[in-house]
């Protein structure tokens, strides 16, 4: 079989071009193809006048091998590669013990899968809810106020992901076509078809929730097990006989040990005391850059227009989204980040005294506004000290100004763009309806963030502006604050997958600091899964 990519049509081409197109890539007739399909399909709005679709299709064509000598030149029809997933064989443990994962994010999802499917019977942690009754509590702070500090945005089954505009790209090196697992585990789940095919495939948060009860369903009929509402307050570690340090089990909050030899740790990026506890055992942690900032609102319309031109609101190429980039004088960089077109903007704390915002979007992306991150990437060199928690630190202190600047009811702090370029504290907010909930209250963003931050924004609007028309408008909204765009923390593992220094221990995901997504964060959690059970399978139990 053939894939032949880079395959361009009109917008709104009849369905017989595609065939044709494809034959005449090929040179060869319609009859000689036997069989095709689309693997990926995007759009180019390069020129908005001349918008084109973009195929990447795999052909079964008659002469295969003389087609295939003919255009071996053309670096755009290559063989199809393999990318079906080909487990281990089922796992004979040398442990007595069953593995365990904590969280039940897309990464702890899909260690446990894998975990599954080898016969290892895993059991599964988390300090949250199951996801209908986590939905219930994160709705309990959009709509009154109400903070659940172990049942919200970021704690609970399916992890900060379920609340997102559920994204399911990512530019990791990915030979082995894990996401392609990942994907088709998605589907076979509930999740739409077309997640296969589309270029930049989303979910939407109705359509998760569904998805991650359907896959905690497949992994106890394979023997997994899932503790709800367990949550891990420390570990407990075991001299080795080299001298080093391994774990032998975990301290949980009601009081129970759980021995454990074989620990995943996918806790996600805003398990702080979790992290702290970590520190405290002597795990290797270190601080590692991420961003903060703002999330910017337009309505989705202009969006569209900006990106789009006369064919905003084709039904072929739905809401318009963005990506930007800008690096300022001061040596910062300045982007766009998981925007969500169609969407809203959620309250994401999880802890009391905090505000901190994230973007989400549901399947159908028909929301009145677009949103997105407003950020700039910082380093450990602009921490407070080089202590390894000195991250979290910084976020703790960005969420709590912001906590205060909104009113302190979780109330979220806005700004006008005009006013937050003249320096202006915005009395009132313009026509844009901010759609964070519980609400907004307008108010001067610039005391929330260092000055180097402000200093940055205030170049690259404009900027960005040049780029997307109106994007600068004076009456576009800025809500406070986004923190969270990555964890603050690597857990440093080696390359067998387990930490530097604590044999056992298998730090995971984005909460470690080894992805960034879902998609990653699940194609992560295969990895961290195959290489705990080759462990399991190779070590002996260990000798109290």
């Amino acid at each position: 079989m053939l894939r032949i990519s880079e395959l361009k049509l009109p917008l709104d081409h009849a369905p017989a071009d595609l065939p044709a197109a494809i034959a005449g890539r090929l040179g060869v007739s319609l009859d000689d193809l036997l069989h095709w399909s689309v693997w990926k399909r995007a759009h180019d709005a390069r020129r908005k006048s001349a918008i084109l679709k973009v195929y990447i299709v795999d052909v079964e064509v008659r002469g295969e091998p003389a087609v295939r000598q003919r255009l071996a030149s053309d670096p755009h029809v290559i063989l199809t590669p393999d990318t079906s997933y080909r487990p281990a064989a089922r796992v004979q443990p040398l442990s007595r013990l069953r593995p365990v994962v904590i969280g039940t994010g897309p990464c702890g999802l899909f260690a446990g899968l894998i975990l599954a499917e080898l016969g290892l019977r895993p059991v599964i942690l988390d300090r949250g809810k199951v996801v209908r009754e986590r939905t219930k509590d994160t709705w309990g702070l959009w709509r009154r106020s109400e903070l659940n500090p172990e049942s919200n945005v970021q704690y609970g089954e399916g992890g900060a992901g379920t609340f997102s505009d559920g994204k399911l790209y990512s530019q990791i090196k990915d030979p082995r076509f894990l996401s392609r697992k990942v994907m088709n585990e998605f589907v076979a789940a509930g999740a739409p078809p077309e997640i296969l095919t589309d270029a930049h495939p989303h979910i939407g948060t109705f359509r998760l929730v569904t998805m991650v009860e359907s896959l905690r369903a497949k992994i106890e009929a394979l023997g997994g097990e899932y503790r709800f509402q367990h949550r891990v307050t420390d570990i407990e570690l075991d001299r080795t006989s080299e001298g080093g340090q391994r774990i032998r089990g975990l301290r949980l909050h009601t009081g129970e040990f759980l021995e454990a030899e074989h620990v995943v740790l996918a806790v996600g990026h805003s398990s702080r005391d979790t992290f702290k506890a970590l520190f405290d055992r002597g795990v290797h942690i270190e601080a590692k850059p991420f961003s903060i900032g703002f999330r910017i609102e337009h309505p989705q319309s202009w969006i569209d227009m900006a990106m789009f031109g006369a064919c905003a609101g084709h039904p072929d190429l739905g809401a318009a989204a963005y990506s930007l980039s800008h690096h300022c004088k001061n040596g910062r960089t300045v982007y766009s980040f998981c925007m969500c077109p169609g969407g809203t903007v959620v309250a994401a704390a999880s802890e009391a005294g905090c505000l901190v915002t994230n973007g989400m979007s549901q399947y159908s992306r028909n929301e009145r506004n677009a949103n997105a991150g407003f950020v700039v990437a910082i380093s450990p060199a602009d921490y407070a000290s080089d202590h390894p928690l000195a991250g979290i630190e910084l976020q703790r202190d960005l969420e709590a100004r912001a906590f205060a600047a909104g009113g302190e009811d979780y109330f979220a702090p806005g700004q006008r763009v005009g006013d937050f370029l003249s320096g202006t504290p915005s009395a009132s907010l313009g026509p844009i309806i901010p759609s964070y909930r519980p609400g907004v209250r307008p108010t001067d963003l610039a005391p929330l963030m260092p000055e180097y931050v402000i200093e940055a924004m205030r170049e690259a609007l404009p900027v960005f502006g040049r780029k997307i028309p109106r994007y600068d408008d004076p009456d576009a909204l800025l809500t406070g604050v986004e923190t969270r765009t990555s964890s603050a923390i690597r857990i440093t593992r080696g390359a067998n997958f387990q930490s530097v220094n604590v044999r056992g221990l298998y730090p995971a995901g984005e909460g470690a600091g080894y992805a960034g997504g879902i998609l990653s964060a699940a194609v992560d959690g295969i990895k961290v899964a195959e290489a705990l059970a080759r462990a399991m399978a190779n070590e002996p139990a260990h000798q109290a």
